[in-house]
């Protein structure tokens, strides 16, 4: 960071506190006293709801705007769709589930742990049925993975689309998963193992969802998972098991799982073939591109987060995630990749999930070209818009990890476009 945009704790307190008695001074020789000070608020008059009025706790009615959103034209129909997490209004890296985004492919349905089963079958000595009950007898592990659709951001390909972080790039979430390890389960069926085997995992919704998982993925990090941020899973993300798939296409990571079968080949389904394939400018496509590459997104200032002070002290924030891996770098640049920053990260060491950057610094209230750009431990960097698109062309829907510009008025409002 350059040494004249690093603010010392002491100055930026001094700073602000000067902002605040110049606001103090200045109401008073208004003659307009602060009512929040002066006078007794209602809050502090009565007492407040009690203990038996919020058995499971919702966000305070101030909050109702935190929501997760769809752009209707973006599907034919609501049942077969997305809605976007407002990462925009989070902080930290952990999503609440009812904030987490959704996709559905026939609609998300209502299962009883009662009625669960998951079947494993195919190359297997001994193929089982599991219910909830016997898959909360296995050894269990925690982990923190980020979930991010293939289509997130996809409709940047031909330009600046989408006003709002929360729909160029909120088809993500990052939560903590408990689970058994799908190789658990493997092994208890006495499957093949063979590194040329493959697993290939079904959903019980109408649409099935069928993918096939190399077996040395299979075997590594996959989940069969029942909790998420400590608590069942909600209806939309799978209850009560889904699939975990770290660093893959979310698509990979099938909810309401039914089945397992070990099986020789790719059984080349649907979802891996005639979607979720990389399309380039001559018209072939590029299949098993699952792995989802290094990413960052400023989510403020970005248009649903204006900057609301003038010149003086700023926290740029953002997210940076890689399915490769730990992420250990993000630089910001205010003037559309010229000039860069080193920004401080929130947390170190989480691999294959979400990390809190951030750059502080000064704003001199002229207008910014704001871009976030990642690096993870592989030494992978997060490309340009144009740097894609030399590559595959403008056809591409998917795995569009291009650094995001927005546009930062004098006024601090910003909104989505591109450089070059």
């Amino acid at each position: 960071m350059d040494d004249a945009f690093k603010p010392s704790r002491r100055a930026f307190l001094k700073g602000s506190a000067a902002v605040a008695a110049g606001s103090v001074a200045g109401a008073a020789v208004a003659e307009t006293p602060d009512p929040l000070i002066t006078e007794l608020q209602d809050w502090a008059s009565y007492t407040g709801a009690g203990v038996d009025e919020t058995p499971y706790g919702m966000p305070i009615s101030y909050e109702s705007h935190v929501v997760r959103r769809n752009v209707e034209w973006l599907t034919a129909s609501p049942i077969s769709s997305i809605n976007f997490t407002p990462i925009h209004a989070l902080e930290g890296t952990i999503t609440p589930q009812g904030c987490a985004f959704e996709r559905h492919h026939s609609g998300a349905i209502e299962l009883r742990k009662e009625d669960y089963r998951l079947m494993i079958n195919g190359l297997v000595d001994r193929p089982l049925v599991f219910t909830y009950d016997d898959i909360e007898r296995f050894p269990r592990e925690n982990h923190v993975y980020f979930c991010e659709c293939a289509a997130n951001t996809g409709m940047e390909w031909a330009g600046a689309q989408l006003n709002g972080v929360q729909f160029t790039h909120g088809m993500i979430h990052n939560m903590e998963y408990t689970g058994v390890p799908l190789r658990t389960l493997l092994q208890e069926a006495g499957a093949d193992i063979s590194p040329d085997k493959w697993v290939y995992v079904e959903g019980a919704d109408a649409s099935s969802n069928g993918r096939s998982i190399p077996m040395e993925k299979a075997l590594n990090d996959v989940l069969v998972a029942f909790k998420a941020n400590g608590e069942a899973l909600r209806m939309e993300h799978g209850y009560p098991v889904r699939l975990v798939v770290p660093g893959w296409e979310g698509n990979m990571w099938v909810k309401w799982l039914r089945r397992i079968e070990v099986v020789d080949r790719a059984v080349e389904s649907r979802e891996e073939t005639s979607k979720y394939t990389d399309v380039y400018a001559d018209g072939t496509a590029q299949k098993w591109t699952w792995v989802m590459d290094a990413k960052s997104v400023i989510t403020s200032p970005s248009p649903q987060m204006p900057i609301k002070h003038g010149p003086g002290p700023l926290v740029i924030s953002g997210l940076a995630w890689s399915g490769h891996g730990q992420i250990t770098r993000v630089d910001v640049s205010k003037d559309g990749g010229i000039t860069w920053e080193t920004a401080r990260l929130g947390k170190q060491g989480d691999t294959k999930a979400l990390t809190r950057f951030y750059l502080d610094t000064n704003w001199d209230g002229a207008p910014m070209l704001l871009q976030a750009r990642a690096m993870d431990e592989t030494g992978y960097v997060q490309p340009t818009k144009d740097q894609l698109r030399e590559k595959r062309g403008e056809n591409s829907v998917y795995h569009n990890n291009c650094i995001q510009t927005w546009y930062v008025s004098a006024e601090g409002i910003a909104e989505n476009v591109e450089v070059s």
